[in-house]
């Protein structure tokens, strides 16, 4: 009786989990995209704001370069006036962190964007700099943040579902059934991720090339990246978040090919 009880509480578990997520649906405005998601923009931007001050200060706070903050700003903000993204309601801002030694950028949901020192000082131009900052305008206009949160949430629910069945409190082996679970829905939420790179990357050299910015740009960022990880790219592909750098620039090439199908303008900043 105890297990068809709790066989019972997994369904009911995994049903409730699978009818929230695939109900929450509603069409990305910027990207056309049909998104399951379950936060309105207005809370993405009060989460970002309520973020920000945490997530610089674990690296190092905000860089007191004013000439290169300003620098980050203004190629920002051309980004954001110079395109589609204007029209969104996210509040972008644009932030350089102290940070020397990682290299990273990301963007927390609302618009808040943030490079570290790390990064940027391995940059050789203007261009690189949009493409890096593009990329992370792709990822606020696409809402990958809350896209992520209602994956993350259905897979809490299933794996915390499937733990509940498979676990037998009078047979310690059945642990592992539960821990294969928990492990395949984390690598179902890291592929999400790489997905997620990839979209951006096309939207920033969507972004990058209507504010007047070379795309191609963003082939020399990926060989950046890579040289910054030794080469490796941090172990196997699969197992990884973001994509393999080496492997994206053939992707950025496609994209920059279906954008300019009769070549990129000569005029552009690289």
């Amino acid at each position: 009786m105890k297990g068809i009880i709790k066989f019972i509480v997994a369904l009911l578990i995994a049903a409730v989990s699978l009818v929230t997520y695939w109900c929450s649906s509603e069409e990305n405005e910027f990207t056309g995209e049909e998104q399951r998601v379950d936060m309105t923009v207005e809370q993405e931007i009060a989460l970002g704001l309520q973020a920000a001050p945490q997530m610089a200060e674990q690296y190092g706070g905000l860089h007191p370069d004013q000439q290169a903050v300003q620098e980050v700003k203004a190629i920002g903000q051309r980004l954001v006036q110079n395109t589609r993204v204007r029209e969104t309601p996210y509040e972008f801002d644009f932030h350089l962190l102290a940070d020397e030694q990682t290299v990273n950028a990301f963007a927390l949901p609302g618009g808040q964007i943030f490079i570290t020192a790390g990064l940027l000082r391995r940059l050789e131009s203007e261009g690189q700099l949009a493409g890096v900052l593009g990329h992370e305008i792709g990822h606020v206009v696409a809402r990958h943040s809350a896209q992520q949160l209602a994956k993350a949430k259905l897979t809490q629910g299933l794996t915390g579902a499937a733990a509940i069945a498979m676990y037998d409190p009078d047979n310690p082996s059945s642990r592992s059934g539960a821990v294969v679970a928990a492990m395949v829905g984390q690598l179902m939420n890291m592929r999400y991720g790489r997905d997620d790179e990839l979209e951006s990357d096309a939207l920033a050299v969507q972004l990058t090339g209507a504010a007047g910015y070379d795309p191609n740009s963003m082939k020399r960022v990926m060989e950046i990246l890579e040289e910054a990880s030794g080469g490796a790219g941090g172990g196997p592909e699969f197992m990884q978040t973001h994509p393999n750098p080496g492997n994206r620039i053939a992707r950025i090439e496609e994209a920059i090919r279906q954008e300019y199908p009769n070549g990129v303008p000569e005029n552009l900043i690289k």
